[in-house]
């Protein structure tokens, strides 16, 4: 067999189900062997898209996505997508082509150092000069991509060597398992917790794992310590629980930091400093402590040095906590309940207003209403991610996808692409900025050929909302982010999807109920009123007033 055979088997044998991506000229060899194989070729319309497809995939799957992309252009295409998986802890493998090494008359067309261009944004890159390394490489770049943190790995494959006769030599895949925290670790977690007046617990990305929720369920239940989330620790915990303090989607000055500011001790599971600060630490006598529980050690920042790490695996070193604690008599949760109370009377308040354009709020409430707790909502980047963090509560983890390490706007189409792929009986609904989504909306077409059932809400602007809400808040004239869009309608229609314009809050609410009980791809043209951005989250938070 020659190297390319080798390397799909090689991935056979990881289990892979998909390769996301568009081949090259190089690929050639690597595609006859794919075409042999049961591993489905999923033909996108740009490499990015396919990247973000496969860590979508990894992050969904806890296994790795698969992309593909020829040399040179078809490589740097890929590098939004290998910071996306690797910002945001998705295990994800990119396969790029190479012009021959041993012997090539082209010169230097198309060759650029695509591996030295991935080391800095991936945890191992590397080009194949021997196929009979390949099951090794491949092997070793797929534990590396799952063990935490996870993240994006590379390998090259050169036209030459994906040719060249090799010997079939698979390595089996073995499972590992996390060690847990010594006994003296947890036991001074339990002291400072017991010891603590009102603790608080943070779930962040990092406990979006296996058995984690279970444990950290039981783990408030049995204590009866309020918690909140950071944007990618939604869902972990059902945030309809009685003790949930809503999600910190700003990192100061929400309603919910008047809790955050009042806790003594912060017990913060699975968050780290890529994923942006749910809130600042103070470095002062007296400040609120913090508890890091996580799988790695904490990195020391401006804004997060915590006094205590509890390292290994989360969910046993959780039941270790739950076991050993006792609840104290001088814990003090009943500021945390009554601000429960605030949080959700403030973010309630525009989810049956009915302008048109629609309240982003009013938006988020009718997609809540309308989905199940188990159906799915992928986001974009813009300003409406802030909404969505605050007033979408999750039931169940990973049922609302948005992106809060690399924030990077064009991936909400194609990541639903890829839930709905994962997930084919769930309902996935991806909810993308008319900015966003004309950066990767030829995927489409993709959508459409591979017959995926999906509805995209466009919160159409026509600006770059986010920035022009900064833009405001920093006290500038509005200048150089308004756009023209073209007809979002018959652009669906062209690409043989559905389109629809809806006209009212009541009417979008019918449109989706129809849409997301359909067959085919839908597109909703949703028009947005972002003018109470400013006056909300810049004005109002900064003069809200905490209970007393």
């Amino acid at each position: 067999m020659n190297a390319s055979e080798l390397f799909i088997k090689a991935l056979e044998n990881e289990n892979v189900e998909y390769i996301f991506g568009i081949p090259g000229e190089e690929n050639l060899d690597f595609l006859e062997a794919l075409r042999k194989s049961d591993i489905k070729l999923i033909l996108t319309r740009h490499e990015q898209a396919a990247g973000f497809m496969a860590a979508t995939y990894g992050r969904l799957t806890g296994k790795v996505g698969v992309c593909l992309s020829t040399l040179g252009p078809g490589a740097t295409n890929f590098a939004t997508s290998a910071a996306y998986a690797q910002l945001g802890g998705m295990p994800m493998m990119m396969i790029t082509g190479q012009k021959p090494i041993k012997k090539s008359k082209q010169g230097r067309f198309q060759i650029i150092d695509v591996v030295g261009m991935m080391k800095p944004m991936t945890k191992y890159a590397k080009q194949v000069v021997n196929g009979n390394n390949i099951p090794s490489m491949v092997r070793e770049a797929f534990k590396i991509a799952t063990t935490e943190r996870p993240g994006a790995v590379h390998i090259e494959l050169p036209e030459d060597i994906a040719a060249e006769e090799v010997e079939l030599n698979i390595y089996p895949v073995r499972t590992f398992r996390y060690p847990k925290a010594e006994k003296t670790a947890i036991a001074d977690a339990v002291k400072m917790i017991e010891k603590a007046k009102m603790p608080l617990l943070l779930i962040g990305a990092g406990a979006n794992r296996t058995r984690i929720g279970s444990a950290l369920t039981d783990f408030v239940n049995d204590t009866g310590i309020p918690f909140f989330s950071t944007q990618m620790g939604k869902g972990v915990i059902d945030e309809n629980h009685k003790l949930c303090l809503s999600t910190a989607a700003l990192s100061q000055d929400d309603f919910i930091h008047c809790a955050i500011e009042r806790a003594d001790l912060i017990i913060n599971v699975g968050h780290d400093v890529i994923e942006k600060p749910p809130f600042f630490m103070d470095n002062h006598e007296g400040a609120t402590k913090v508890i890091h529980i996580n799988f790695l050690p904490s990195e020391v920042d401006d804004t997060y040095f915590p006094q205590l790490d509890v390292l290994g695996d989360i969910a046993t070193n959780i039941n270790s906590l739950n076991t050993a604690l006792s609840p104290q008599d001088h814990w003090e949760f009943d500021y945390y309940k009554k601000m429960i109370i605030e949080v959700k009377t403030h973010l309630n308040k525009y989810f049956a207003d009915t302008r048109f354009p629609i309240l982003p709020q009013r938006a988020v409430r009718t997609i809540r209403t309308i989905l199940d707790d188990e159906d799915i909502v992928t986001l974009d980047n813009g300003v409406y991610k802030i909404w969505f963090a605050r007033n979408y509560r999750c039931a169940q983890p990973n049922t609302l996808l948005l992106d809060n390490a690399l924030a990077t706007m064009g991936a909400g189409l194609p990541s639903g692409m890829a839930a709905k792929m994962v997930n084919p009986d769930k309902k996935v609904v991806a909810v993308c900025g008319d900015g966003g989504f004309m950066m990767n909306s030829q995927e489409i077409e993709t959508a459409v050929r591979l017959g995926i059932d999906l509805t995209v809400i466009i919160l159409n602007d026509n600006a770059y909302g986010m920035i022009k809400w900064k833009q405001t808040g920093m006290g500038f004239e509005t200048y150089g982010l308004d756009l023209n869009n073209p007809d979002f309608v018959k652009y669906a229609q062209a690409y043989g999807a559905n389109g629809y314009r809806p006209e009212s809050c009541e009417e979008f609410e019918q449109t989706l109920e129809k849409c997301v009980n359909s067959k085919g791809v839908h597109i909703i043209d949703l028009a947005v009123d972002y003018s109470l951005n400013h006056a909300i989250l810049n004005d109002l938070l900064a003069k809200k007033q905490c209970l007393v």
